[in-house]
């Protein structure tokens, strides 16, 4: 399926990267995997564990190379994409997957522990995004086909909030929205931009007793590499028909994220003015179906 394209894998030493570079490589993809080798709280770790992945790669027969980059380094990400466009003669494939996590309630966060996470997060997706997507550009201008695929990592901590993760939650909530705009941006350069929420056993939510163990013999829900096969669908050409979507991957079940919208639901007064502070109360309950049915006031009027 991806036979000849070209890989980028951020975060791709432990977990669901490390899954996300196997499984590209089995369908033929050439896997750069950009990994400093980080702690789960976003410290330099001894040695590079993406040499590993490579090397296990290679082993397979597949084509694969680290890299130490960081993904808060904007020029260090510009100059990865150049090299490796100067390495294999092409790009075509970004996976957004590097990550941190610090959680603490707000209360006990330090600046640095938001700051951290935030770098990560957001400013690390944008920078690959944005260098790749430079690339991208120069090559349509110059009249090439463009089958570019770039595949977030959304989290349902970003969807719903967590408690103790509001940098974290708050940084993959604004990913998500970063996947729907510059899904629209870049579509007409015949770049598709999605994001996977997988439902799996990290070092994150292993750290906290997030999810279970596998039952023995059983099929294990909670697999890193549950979500790896709808990365690599994403990544080909084939996919060109899907996206600015945000897919949920919970053991063998895909579901899609609704975007944020209004509902249907609405509030209004029957005059034509702005609603006074004093007429708040009534039409926010109004709207929230907590006002008595018995209370009437004619100014207002709610309605599905």
């Amino acid at each position: 399926m991806l036979k000849d394209r070209v890989a980028i894998v951020t975060g791709g030493a432990h977990g669901i990267g490390r899954a996300h570079c196997l499984e590209l490589a089995a369908h033929g993809a050439v896997v750069v995997i950009a990994d400093p080798g980080m702690t789960l709280s976003g410290e330099l770790e001894d040695g590079l564990a993406a040499d590993a992945v490579a090397q296990e790669i290679r082993a397979l027969g597949g084509t694969a190379h680290a890299v130490g980059v960081s993904v808060t380094d904007y020029e260090g990400t510009a100059a990865l994409v150049r090299d490796v466009v100067e390495e294999f003669g092409r790009l075509d494939i970004v996976v957004n997957n590097a990550g941190n996590a610090r959680d603490r309630m707000i209360l006990d966060m330090d600046e640095e522990d938001w700051d951290s996470v935030v770098a990560v997060h957001m400013k690390g997706t944008w920078n690959l995004t944005k260098h790749a997507a430079t690339y991208w550009q120069s090559q349509a201008a110059s009249g090439a086909q463009v089958s570019g695929r770039i595949i977030n990592t959304a989290s349902g901590s970003g969807m719903r909030g967590i408690p103790g993760q509001t940098s974290y939650s708050a940084a993959k909530s604004g990913l998500a929205m970063f996947t729907i705009v510059s899904a629209i941006e870049l579509e007409p350069l015949g770049v598709t931009v999605n994001a996977v929420a997988p439902v799996a056993r990290t070092r994150m939510n292993v750290a906290t007793d997030g999810v279970p163990p596998a039952a023995p013999g059983e099929f294990d829900s909670y697999a890193t590499e549950n979500s790896s096969p709808i990365v690599a669908y994403l990544a080909s050409e084939q996919a060109g028909w899907i996206t600015g979507q945000i897919i949920r991957v919970d053991g063998n079940k895909l579901r899609f994220y609704k975007r944020w919208d209004t509902s249907e639901q609405a509030f209004h007064l029957d005059q034509k003015r702005a609603l006074r502070a004093d007429e708040v109360d009534l039409g926010l309950k109004a709207l929230y179906g907590v006002r008595p049915l018995a209370l009437k006031d004619r100014r207002l009027r709610a309605w599905q």
